[in-house]
């Protein structure tokens, strides 16, 4: 089902022919810093995969891939990817990428699950990135300098986009606070883990919440994450479980938390196993990808997505998603956002 949200008098601030260029200046020099603050090179990645190899990323468990036959492959099965969190690990493996250094890629996927609004669309573009890592980086403190990495890169290409388009003003904190999901449970126990979200990222600016997936103090948790990538499992130095997370930042136009990046340290075989296990999915240690996991012959990793369209829909103070990249709309959609002034593309 769709929803939209009515900004409170809302008027894009870039003329369309403006944004277009906003777009690319936000796109080259993100990617750039990116890679040069983590160490990570370039790689092609794929539009779709084999079914029944487990690379695809499952998301929460519910999404359906978009699926077509092969014909020179006896009808085999495709699936255009969601994400490429599986696929990264086995590259890093296949190419020998050394501790310390990663890749990223651009992703481009369909979700045809997504309920369509201002913040998600049938087409999904993100960074893709991956870094080989030793197993002492398997803390809380190692993901929170690579989080503060990445938000350092944000950083300087909000202030590079505002220095491009002076009618464009920086919103973003200096610096991004981390909270636990299930402190933020006891913070604010009488809320929806969303109502937490947006209590937090509203009074903070930037908040990664930590520890995404697994069940919290009271039985439920803060977000569904598949069982075989981030280990949202493994208890950390402060005392709860979960080296995984999600960048949040106050967006003042939709008035609301605004999702930037999941990302996390990646299952080893024990997490896997323990994962696998707890959510009743221990058949896929048949698939590919799992079996090289647990035969030990894909390295540790973290990783994670950052949203282009969502990137430049922040930057760029636009309402929809749908000012940033085409994509397919309800008629109904498309007419109330004409009529709130919002010019789909």
């Amino acid at each position: 089902m769709s929803y939209l949200i009515h900004p409170k008098n809302y008027k894009p601030l870039l003329s369309k022919y403006d944004t277009e260029q906003g777009i690319k200046v936000i796109k080259d020099f993100f990617q750039d810093n990116l890679a040069t603050g983590l160490r990570l090179r370039r790689v092609t990645g794929p539009l779709f995969v084999l079914r029944g190899l487990g690379i695809n990323d499952d998301l929460s468990g519910t999404e359906r891939p978009v699926t077509f036959p092969i014909k020179d492959l006896g009808d085999a099965q495709a699936e255009v990817v969601h994400s490429l969190a599986k696929w990264k690990r086995l590259t890093l493996a296949d190419h020998e990428v050394a501790e310390g250094y990663g890749i990223y890629t651009d992703m481009n996927a369909i979700r045809a699950d997504e309920e369509l609004g201002n913040l998600h669309s049938l087409y999904v573009d993100q960074w893709d990135w991956e870094r080989t890592i030793r197993p002492e980086d398997r803390t809380l403190a190692f993901l929170k300098r690579i989080v503060k990495c990445i938000y350092a890169a944000m950083l300087r290409t909000e202030f590079l986009v505002c220095e491009r388009f002076p009618q464009l003003t920086p919103s973003l904190p200096e610096e991004v606070f981390f909270i636990h999901s299930e402190e933020l449970r006891r913070l604010y126990p009488d809320l929806t883990p969303k109502e937490r979200e947006n209590r937090i990222t509203r009074e903070r600016g930037a908040v990664f919440v930590i520890g995404i997936g697994g069940a919290l103090a009271d039985g439920r948790p803060h977000d569904l994450r598949a069982p075989d990538y981030d280990d949202y499992s493994t208890v950390a130095e402060n005392g709860l479980p979960g080296l995984n997370g999600d960048l949040l930042v106050w967006n003042d136009v939709l008035g609301r938390a605004f999702e930037l990046s999941s990302m996390g340290i990646r299952v080893d075989r024990q997490a896997l196993l323990h994962q696998l296990r707890e959510s009743g999915q221990e058949h896929r240690l048949q698939y590919y990808f799992h079996r090289r996991l647990v035969e030990g012959t894909l390295p540790l990793s973290v990783g994670g997505g950052i949203g282009q369209s969502r990137l430049c829909m922040l930057y760029l103070r636009k309402a929809h998603i749908g000012e940033i990249q085409a994509s397919i709309w309800p008629d109904d959609m498309r007419r109330e956002c004409e009529a709130l002034g919002i010019p789909l593309i």
